[in-house]
């Protein structure tokens, strides 16, 4: 077996890189992860617990409170929804950001200018950019709803076809 084809076969110590649609595959001499020290940029790499009580956006007991942004940059934002007691008792559009919503706790029902869905754990629902939209409660929701919010500037495209909706 020659180099080239050790590199495509010892997974242990292989490296994708990807940027703009083209790839690079390297193999390291160690383990990528076996790393001595991070002298710089390590304020990158960062893990929270959102179910943290100390993550606590200002839409937890309050009708028209705001999530909490966790990410942004230019054209895309992170943002952390708890909602416990109230409904979003009111209407709204972004006109700025497309929405894709991730529920990871309890449960929200969504009304849509195109249509209702009611959102549990493992669910998630793109809201194109324009489109008027509320959250209410409903009977499978729990004391504490926890929702990740996508909020993305660029155009989306559904891309994973027919057989991946609706589980």
């Amino acid at each position: 077996m020659g180099e080239e084809d050790q590199i495509l076969t010892d997974t242990s110590y292989r490296e994708k890189l990807t940027s703009g649609g083209n790839s690079v595959v390297l193999r390291r001499r160690t383990s990528p992860v076996d790393v001595l020290e991070v002298l710089e940029g390590g304020d990158m790499f960062r893990m929270l617990s959102i179910m943290s009580d100390h993550l606590r956006p200002e839409n937890f007991n309050k009708a028209d409170g705001a999530p909490m942004t966790l990410f942004a940059g230019e054209s895309v934002r992170v943002d952390l929804s708890k909602r416990s007691v109230e409904d979003m008792g009111f209407w709204h559009r972004s006109m700025d950001f497309n929405e894709i919503i991730l529920c990871i706790k309890g449960a929200l029902h969504w009304e849509t200018e195109l249509g209702e869905a009611t959102l549990r754990p493992g669910d998630l629902i793109w809201i194109p950019r324009g489109i008027a939209h509320r959250s209410m409660l409903c009977e499978e929701s729990s004391e504490e709803n926890v929702l990740i919010e996508l909020k993305i500037r660029e155009d989306l495209e559904y891309v994973a076809g027919e057989s991946a909706e609706n589980g």
